[in-house]
């Protein structure tokens, strides 16, 4: 039972699409997280009422018999375990795109409840790996920056590998053609193998480049540090190199958005991916307008063994616990 205030920081109690959900608020945010796959289904900056997240037009919280990752995908944020990217197999576990943590139901306690600080724990253990996470959002009084503290446990005797990342997608009405991606000195560029919407892509194969400049298939160059126009080509590239685990995304006139921190010896990559309207078909249909920039302990996202093959993969060995500190929030004056 969290407790009743409508002032400093503060819990609610709620549903999201007829699931169970809890909202973490503040003079500052409103985060909204839903418990059937622990999306985070909004973050709003109050101060401008703008939410930053980006929400799938066909938005569902996977409630009831499994279902495919686009079927319920919400859009928002959200924790991908053991499988980045395309369905795979892994030593007889089938797992769908960006399973399992997506599909389950997660419980949630109350840590903090004051007028001070809020935080909650949310856990949830995978059923086709031996994996079990828990992890701690905090939310103080007057601060705009949601703190994330993550345990990673593997529950078997054996050694198990995985892909673990923050699956961060931002949209409209925050997100705009222009905005500006700030990086680290010394990132380089790792362009994905293939094409992902064929035969469009927006960065040529090869690499790696610096960041941000790199060439194009026919022989220019782009910046991946600007946010692209409505119809730009899909594509995804893995940024790596780097010596402080942040990124900005913000607006250039008034420097207003999100800074994003984490612990870039758990999570060395940074997925980079861009769909913008040029994909016409299943799943986009040409009407999502989004940008991910992704924390990640592994590339690229052709699934789990891909990862392995390369030597990304993340390995915990038999009961090896794995921690992550992380956090968002926003940023300027808007």
């Amino acid at each position: 039972m969290v407790a009743r205030r409508n002032w400093g920081a503060r819990l609610r109690e709620t549903t999201w699409d007829g699931a169970p959900a809890v909202v973490l608020e503040n003079e500052r945010l409103r985060v909204t997280v839903c418990l059937a796959g622990a999306h985070v289904v909004e973050f709003n900056d109050k101060r401008r009422d703008l939410d930053l997240v980006w929400l799938n037009p066909n938005a569902r919280a996977p409630i009831g018999a499994p279902a495919g990752f686009f079927d319920t995908y919400p859009g928002g944020w959200q924790e991908v375990l053991p499988n980045g990217g395309a369905p795979a197999r892994y030593r007889g576990a089938p797992l769908d795109q960006h399973a399992e943590l997506v599909g389950l139901r997660w419980d949630c306690a109350v840590v903090a409840d004051g007028e001070s600080e809020v935080a909650v724990r949310l856990s949830a253990r995978c059923v086709r790996t031996p994996l079990l996470v828990r992890k701690v959002l905090r939310l103080r009084r007057g601060q705009a920056r949601l703190v994330v503290e993550e345990e990673l446990v593997n529950e078997a005797p054996v050694a198990v590998h995985a892909m673990w990342g923050q699956h961060l997608a931002y949209g409209a009405p925050f997100l705009r053609p222009g905005y500006r991606i700030r990086l680290p000195e010394g990132v380089c560029v790792l362009p994905h193998p293939e094409p992902i919407n064929p035969p469009d892509r927006a960065v040529a194969a090869g690499g790696p480049y610096p960041w941000p400049v790199v060439p194009t298939p026919d022989g220019g160059r782009v910046d991946l540090s600007v946010v692209p126009d409505r119809g730009a080509p899909s594509d995804i590239v893995y940024l790596t190199e780097f010596s402080a685990g942040w990124y900005e995304l913000a607006d250039p006139d008034s420097a207003a958005g999100v800074r994003v921190e984490w612990d870039a010896s758990v999570l060395p990559y940074l997925w980079l991916w861009h769909e913008l309207g040029a994909s016409r078909d299943h799943p986009w249909w040409g009407r999502a307008y989004v940008v991910g920039v992704e924390p990640f302990s592994s590339y690229p996202t052709d699934g789990l063994p891909g990862a392995v093959d390369n030597g990304s993969a993340l390995t915990l060995e038999g009961g090896q616990t794995r921690t992550l500190a992380w956090s968002i929030g926003v940023i300027g004056d808007g």
